[in-house]
């Protein structure tokens, strides 16, 4: 199973999105959205399962989410700080035991293990910092451990 991730497009998804995503089964978005029109674009791609940013305002999507795929539990949350996490992440980390944690926010993409549990930040999609290209992410959970490829976003 493919899942492809997103984050901070605060509002626009570059053409070149579609392009990487195809073929995904689910996309999830680690927040910072912009208008509901961007999950609406997304959803033409696949399902996606989203959560608010910190820049997200008057929309309805939660601020975690906890979903499992191919029996993998995935926690989807914006902003996390992987070596001080917030106690609402820290509270779901131990009830939970999530394999992977996917999140935003930092606009710069990361992938580590910690403590048996995989951060990943896709980046930005549309507005990159620290130098970055501006960038998705595939999640391949067939694999043992899941694969991660990390996709360069070209102008669109």
């Amino acid at each position: 199973m493919k899942i492809g991730l997103i984050s901070d497009t605060h509002g626009h998804v570059p053409n070149t999105v579609h392009t990487a995503l195809a073929g995904v089964n689910y996309i999830l978005h680690a927040g910072d959205v912009g208008p509901m029109d961007v999950i609406t674009e997304l959803e033409a791609i696949a399902p996606v399962y989203a959560v608010l940013g910190n820049t997200d305002h008057g929309i309805a999507l939660p601020e975690t989410r906890l979903e499992e795929f191919d029996g993998r539990k995935i926690l989807i949350h914006h902003i996390v700080d992987v070596d001080y996490p917030s106690q609402t992440v820290r509270e779901l980390l131990s009830t939970e035991k999530p394999e992977i944690v996917v999140f935003g926010h930092t606009h710069m993409p990361f992938d580590e293990r910690r403590s048996k549990i995989r951060f990943i930040n896709p980046g930005s999609a549309s507005q990159p910092r620290g130098g970055t290209a501006p960038s998705v992410a595939i999640l391949e959970l067939s694999g043992e451990p899941p694969t991660l490829q990390s996709i360069a976003l070209h102008n669109s």
